[in-house]
């Protein structure tokens, strides 16, 4: 009869987790440690880090890490902003942490994928819109003439 409470209570945590797990999707890129997390469920960082890791897989810091190089990537295919923007704008307060992390999980440096991502866009595009794309213009600054109708 004691797996009735503790079925309850495994639900309850579960819930917890599931909430743990949302916030860190939401708000990847604010700083959050494991103790912010833990306080914010109501349990100590050690138990929220075991019962992350059997529900998940892997740690909260872990899973956190992963939501930001997966945005990083997303930044970096765009290709308007250096690495370390990127870095930055993902919530990572250390660019070599990030950096490393990048090619733990991606298997290439951040500085790598940006270039390769942006030499596959142009492979894909077809060679009017590249030529159009990759033109050089001397000054971006330079009003475009109008044409003259007569």
């Amino acid at each position: 009869m004691s797996s009735r409470p503790d079925q309850a209570q495994q639900l309850r945590d579960l819930a917890r987790l599931r909430r743990v797990r949302d916030r860190i999707d939401r708000e990847y890129a604010q700083p959050l440690d494991v103790e912010a997390l833990a306080r914010g469920a109501h349990m100590s960082a050690g138990h929220l880090s075991r019962e992350f890791r059997r529900a998940y897989g892997e740690s909260p810091y872990s899973y956190l890490m992963t939501r930001r190089i997966e945005r990083a990537m997303s930044l970096l295919r765009r290709g308007d902003l250096s690495v370390t923007e990127v870095c930055f704008a993902v919530g990572c307060s250390s660019l070599g942490t990030f950096s490393t992390r990048f090619a733990e999980l991606v298997g290439v440096p951040p500085s790598v994928y940006r270039r390769e991502a942006a030499a596959q866009e142009m492979a894909e595009m077809s060679p009017c819109i590249t030529k159009q794309v990759t033109r050089p213009v001397r000054n971006r600054e330079a009003p475009v003439p109008e044409p003259h109708l007569a």
